[in-house]
């Protein structure tokens, strides 16, 4: 259990969210990081951003330091209900449209894309030839 032995919920977690009452759940633990928003050194709004969820996914991505680490200890009011935060759900991209997988065709698009323009010039080329010589 956090400071107290208090648990808390998802909920009232949640209802701290705002710059004069700002709470965070990480690791299982809920800080009150009202007094930090001001220092944080990626802006208070990161912060701001991060209640009313789980916010253990993204405090780990930043790559915090070990002196980011310690401050938290002086912050924790409790423990989380974990039964009150619901599970993650995993992301389904939406379903695309089957697109053409042979190559072939944009293959000749792209080779008709040189030969036409040298076909072209080869025909002007000879028309020319044709019209001096007679």
């Amino acid at each position: 259990m956090g400071v107290d032995g208090k648990l808390f919920t998802l909920a009232q977690v949640s209802e701290h969210n705002t710059p004069k009452d700002c709470w965070l759940i990480i690791n299982g633990k809920v800080y009150d990081v009202t007094k930090f928003l001001e220092d944080h050194p990626g802006g208070d709004d990161v912060l701001l951003s991060a209640t009313g969820k789980d916010a253990t996914d993204d405090f780990e991505d930043v790559g915090h330091s070990d002196n980011a680490r310690d401050m938290l200890k002086d912050m924790c009011v409790g423990d989380i209900d974990a039964s009150t935060i619901p599970s993650s759900t995993t992301y389904t991209p939406p379903k695309q449209p089957h697109y053409n997988q042979d190559k072939t065709s944009e293959f000749i698009v792209k080779l008709l894309q040189f030969l036409v323009p040298i076909a072209i010039l080869g025909l002007a080329f000879g028309i020319r030839l044709y019209t001096k010589s007679t």
